[in-house]
């Protein structure tokens, strides 16, 4: 009889991120390719561009894209002041995505903490935190930013922070309840009975166990701080020129909507494709979780 070695398997937390094949997941794959493409457009954006996303020139102003009959000197044509849409897109890339890993940072970090808190302790300290829930979820999150930034001010750091203040929710409500799920876990028993304090607890034995969970959270919520982003720079209220963003350019552009409607289709066409392949992402991720969970 041939001999049979058992398989061994190695070991893994309830709610680590494994890396499994992905080669069935289309929307994974396409998500995470527009997402690597915009960061590395934004990194490279000196070397991309072909002219100064800020240099006007009332002399080119209005020229149309190169496939509508413009020049290739400016592909995607110039705006209202001669400055060339090719740059301010490339540029604007730079903007959108540090709004939103800023965003979701601070927003993480908060939610993070709170989350481990109340599913830790329990008791009064979960009831402070779920009070502080259903404050947050209490305030419709565009009409308070907007608030907000236009009594506060709407410089990049300040708007990033009170964008933050209105997205932690969601991870406050998957680090919850996650957290009370794994405090009855034997190996928190054991450490507990080990005489580990609280802290390093959840710092070394709970949260090691919750990223995967978490960066489908951060992917959702990443897309949701980039079109708030793009909201309040369009109402005047973002980004302040001579910056640029995708929100911005189609607030600039809003008034030849009807003459040159490519002035706002290519800055909202960006934002949709940024947006539609981190969603991707997100999903992608979702659907690996919950097949290797099933496994």
């Amino acid at each position: 009889m041939p001999n049979t070695v058992p398989a061994q398997t190695a070991p893994a937390g309830l709610f680590r991120l494994r890396l499994r094949p992905v080669a069935g997941n289309l929307g994974l794959w396409i998500g995470a390719a527009i997402l690597l493409l915009v960061l590395a457009v934004a990194i490279f954006a000196p070397m991309l561009a072909p002219h100064s996303p800020y240099t006007q020139s009332l002399a080119d102003r209005m020229i149309r894209p190169a496939f509508m009959g413009g020049t290739w000197e400016h592909p995607l044509g110039t705006d209202h002041l001669g400055r060339d849409v090719l740059s301010r897109l490339l540029y604007g890339a730079r903007m959108s995505l540090v709004v939103g890993f800023g965003t979701i940072a601070i927003s993480a970090t908060i939610g993070i903490s709170l989350g481990l808190a109340a599913g830790f302790f329990g008791g009064r300290v979960d009831a402070a935190v779920m009070f502080l829930l259903n404050v947050r979820l209490s305030l419709p999150i565009m009409l308070a930013a907007v608030a907000l930034v236009g009594l506060l001010g709407n410089s990049l750091g300040l708007m990033m922070l009170i964008l933050a203040f209105f997205l932690w929710d969601q991870f406050l409500v998957v680090t919850r309840a996650l957290t009370m799920r794994l405090r009855q876990a034997e190996f928190v028993q054991a450490a507990q009975a080990a005489g580990f304090s609280d802290g390093r607890i959840l710092l070394s034995e709970i949260l090691p166990n919750l990223p995967a969970p978490l960066v489908i959270v951060a992917t959702l919520e990443m897309a949701h701080a980039i079109m708030l982003e793009a909201a309040l720079s369009f109402l005047g209220l973002g980004i302040r020129p001579p910056a640029t963003s995708w929100g911005l350019m189609i607030a600039e552009s809003k008034d030849f909507v009807f003459f040159e409607p490519w002035l706002v289709n290519f800055p909202g066409a960006a934002i949709f494709i940024l947006v539609a392949g981190i969603a991707l992402l997100g999903e992608g991720l979702r659907a690996r979780f919950e097949a290797g969970n099933r496994r």
